[in-house]
C-alpha cells in the first residue's frame, strides 16, 4: 500500500487534536455507531484535564488506497523534546494556525524544527468560522514567519487551506462548499512525498527508535520509522547507541502497526512504515535497531539542552507518610531514572548526600506535569524553587532568554511593559494593535525574570491577559533580578488550625489554609502584607470567661483562603522554601523547620 507519513504541528489550543478526530471519523476508521470520546488521541488524564497534548502519539487512516500515518505532536515548547524526535519520522507537516490569533511562539518553535529538516509544510488556517477570524492576516503572518526562519523557496511556496476542525470541513477557498475534509486528504496524498525508504527496500533492516513505551505483557516497546529493509516477527536484531556502541541483541517478539486508534500485530514491517517493536530489555530512545550486519547507527536529531533545574527530595515534614506510600529516596530515584529514559529532554543528577536529585528540564510546565504524575502514583516529595541553568560561551557567563508574546487589553499594556522591562530585565521587541481593543507585546525576557511572574501578570491584567513564551537564545548574564517582594506567615505550632486564630491573622496578610487543617512548625500558612517573614500561631483559641456580652459569641467568618496549583506553588516559593507534595495536599514550608536554624540562616543571608 502507498504510504504517507505526516505530523500535525500547532500552538497550544489551535485545534490539532480536534482536527485529528475529524480525520479519523471521515476516513472510515470508526465503525457505524462506535462510541468515540472527544479528543481521542489525548489519552492521558492530565492531557484531558488541561486541554493540552503532552505526549506525541501516532495514528493511521486510509484514504483511497493510501495509508496515512499521522503523528499528533505537543504544542508547548516545554515538551519540545518529543517534537524534535518525532519530526525525524515524517516526510511532511501540516501546520495548523488559528485564523484569529495567527502564528504564536510555540508555532514558531515547532515550525523552525520542521523547516530545518527540509520538510515542506501544508498550512491550514483553522477556526475561520469564528467571528474574530482574520485568515488573510494570519496567512501573511505565516509567510513572514517562514521567511524569518530562513525557509527555502520550495518551503515558502506552501499550499494553504481554510478549515474548521470542530465542524469537520476543509476547503481550498474561503467560500468553498464546507462539506468535509477531502481537500486536506487529497493535498496530503499529492503534496507530501512517499517515504524515500521504500526505494531502499532491499537493504538491511534499520530503524531509529523515537518513543519508548511499556506494556504489562510485552515489556518495553520502542516506536520508530523503518528506514530500510524489512523485518519479520522472530528475527534477531541488535541495538546500537548513537555513538555506535552495541547495547544488546534480541529477538523481536511482536511487531505492532498503527491502525486507527489501536495498534495491531503484523507479521512483517516494511521500509517507510511507522511501527512498534517488542522484545528488547535495554534499548531506548535514539538507539538504532538494525540487522546484525549493521555497524553504523542512524544519525539522531540533536536535542536542545535543558534550561531550568528543580531539586526533588524526600518529604521530611512532620506530616510525611500520611498520604503517600512511596516516600524513600531510592524509590524516587528509580522513578526519575525511568522518566529520563523515555524523555530525552530531562536530565537527572544526584546531589551531595544522595537524599535529593536535581532534575533539569525545559520549563516549569514540564516539571509540573512530572510532579503531578508522581503524586498521582503515590509519591511524597519536597520540591525546591526552579533555578536557571547557565553556560560559559567564550569565557562569558550566559543565561537562557525567552521570547514572550502577550495579548492584553490596551488599558493594561503599560503595567505589563513596566514589569517586564523594569525589574525583570526584559527588552521590548514589538508592540502593535491586535484589534478589538487589544495590544500584542513581544519581548525578550531572561528565564529567571519569568519564574513566578504568571500569577502577577494575571493580577495586573484582571485575568484577561494571555501570555505565551518560548526559548529564544543564550545571552550574557543580565545581573541580579529581585525575587518575591512579600514575606510569608510561618506557623510556630504543631496541630490543627483554629478559625478564631486565622480570623485574627487576616489583618497580617492573605491566608493559604482554612480552619481545621493540619499545620506544623515551619509551615507557611499565608503571605505577609510586608516584606519580612512573620512567625504566627494559627492554633490560638479564644479565651473562655464567665462574662457574656452582646455579639461576643457570633460565628467567625473567614475569608476564602488562596489555593495554589502545583505550578503556582513552585513558582511562588523563595530559595529558602520548599513545596511539600503529597497525593492529597500541596503545602509550602521553610527549608529549615527548626526555628533556631531558620533564624541562623536568616542572619547568614543578611
Amino acid at each position: 500500500m502507498d504510504l504517507r507519513n505526516i505530523a500535525i504541528i500547532a500552538h497550544v489550543d489551535h485545534g490539532k487534536t480536534t482536527l485529528v478526530d475529524a480525520l479519523l471519523a471521515q476516513s472510515g476508521t470508526f465503525r457505524e455507531g462506535q462510541a468515540v470520546t472527544e479528543r481521542a488521541l489525548d489519552s492521558n488524564d492530565l492531557e484531558r484535564e488541561r486541554g493540552i497534548t503532552i505526549l506525541a502519539k501516532a495514528t493511521s487512516v486510509e484514504w483511497h488506497g493510501t495509508r496515512i500515518n499521522i503523528v499528533d505532536t505537543p504544542g508547548h515548547a516545554d515538551f519540545g523534546g518529543e517534537v524534535e524526535r518525532i519530526l525525524s519520522m515524517v516526510d511532511g507537516v501540516v501546520l495548523l494556525v488559528d485564523a484569529a490569533e495567527g502564528p504564536m511562539p510555540q508555532t514558531k518553535f515547532v515550525t523552525s524544527k520542521a523547516l530545518a529538516l527540509g520538510l515542506r509544510p501544508i498550512v491550514v488556517l483553522n477556526k475561520v468560522d469564528k467571528p474574530d477570524a482574520e485568515p488573510d492576516r494570519a496567512l501573511d503572518e505565516v509567510f513572514d514567519l517562514f521567511a524569518a526562519l530562513d525557509a527555502n523557496e520550495d518551503q515558502l511556496d506552501f499550499p494553504h487551506l481554510y478549515a474548521s476542525g470542530r465542524s469537520g470541513w476543509c476547503d481550498a477557498d474561503l467560500d468553498g462548499p464546507r462539506k468535509d475534509l477531502s481537500a486536506l486528504f487529497n493535498l496530503i496524498v499529492n503534496h507530501v512525498p512517499a517515504p524515500r525508504q521504500q526505494a531502499r527496500d532491499g537493504e538491511d533492516f534499520q530503524m531509529l527508535a523515537t518513543t519508548l513505551g511499556s506494556d504489562p505483557y510485552l515489556g518495553r516497546i520502542l516506536t520508530g520509522r523503518v528506514e530500510s529493509g524489512r523485518l519479520k516477527v522472530g528475527a534477531t536484531v541488535q541495538a546500537l547507541s548513537r555513538i555506535g556502541e552495541k547495547i544488546e541483541q534480541f529477538r523481536v517478539t511482536k511487531i505492532l502497526a498503527f491502525r486507527g486508534l489501536a495498534q495491531q500485530p503484523i507479521d512483517e514491517a516494511v521500509a517507510g512504515d511507522i511501527v512498534s517493536l517488542a522484545g528488547m530489555s535495554k534499548a531506548t530512545v535514539s538507539d538504532t535497531i538494525g540487522a546484525l550486519a549493521i555497524e553504523e547507527p542512524l544519525p539522531a536529531q540533536p536535542i536542545d539542552p535543558p534550561t531550568i533545574s528543580v531539586t526533588f527530595g524526600i518529604n521530611d515534614s512532620p506530616l510525611a507518610g500520611r498520604d503517600g506510600k512511596k516516600v524513600q529516596s531510592r524509590v524516587i530515584r528509580d522513578r526519575l531514572m525511568k522518566e529520563a529514559e523515555s524523555n530525552v529532554a530531562i536530565r537527572i543528577s544526584d546531589t551531595p548526600g544522595g537524599e535529593a536529585f536535581e532534575v533539569a528540564g525545559r520549563g516549569e510546565l514540564q516539571m509540573g506535569v512530572l510532579i503531578e504524575n508522581m503524586r498521582r502514583e503515590g509519591f511524597e516529595l519536597s520540591i525546591s524553587r526552579p533555578q536557571v541553568l547557565t553556560r560559559e560561551i567564550d569565557g562569558v557567563r550566559h543565561e537562557p532568554v525567552e521570547e514572550v508574546t502577550i495579548d492584553v487589553d490596551d488599558s493594561y499594556s503599560g503595567a505589563v511593559i513596566e514589569k517586564l522591562t523594569g525589574p525583570r530585565k526584559g527588552e521590548l521587541v514589538e508592540m502593535k494593535s491586535a484589534g478589538a481593543d487589544k495590544t500584542r507585546i513581544v519581548a525578550h525576557v531572561p528565564s529567571r525574570g519569568l519564574i513566578g511572574y504568571h500569577g502577577e501578570f494575571l493580577t495586573d491584567t484582571r485575568g484577561t491577559g494571555v501570555l505565551n513564551r518560548v526559548f529564544h537564545d543564550w545571552q550574557p548574564w543580565k545581573g541580579p533580578i529581585p525575587g518575591r517582594r512579600a514575606g510569608v506567615l510561618i506557623s510556630i505550632e504543631n496541630g490543627t488550625s483554629v478559625a478564631f486564630a486565622l480570623f485574627n491573622l487576616e489583618d497580617r496578610g492573605k491566608m493559604f489554609i482554612g480552619a481545621q487543617e493540619d499545620v506544623y512548625e515551619g509551615m507557611i500558612i499565608g503571605e505577609h502584607s510586608r516584606d519580612n517573614d512573620l512567625e504566627v500561631n494559627p492554633l490560638k483559641g479564644k479565651k473562655l470567661t464567665n462574662i457574656r456580652a452582646s455579639g461576643s459569641d457570633e460565628a467567625v467568618r473567614l475569608t476564602t483562603p488562596v489555593r495554589m496549583s502545583l505550578e503556582e506553588a513552585i513558582a511562588y516559593i523563595d530559595d529558602d522554601e520548599l513545596v511539600e507534595v503529597t497525593p492529597n495536599a500541596i503545602r509550602l514550608r521553610k527549608r529549615y523547620l527548626d526555628p533556631h536554624e531558620r533564624k541562623r540562616q536568616a542572619r547568614a543571608a543578611g
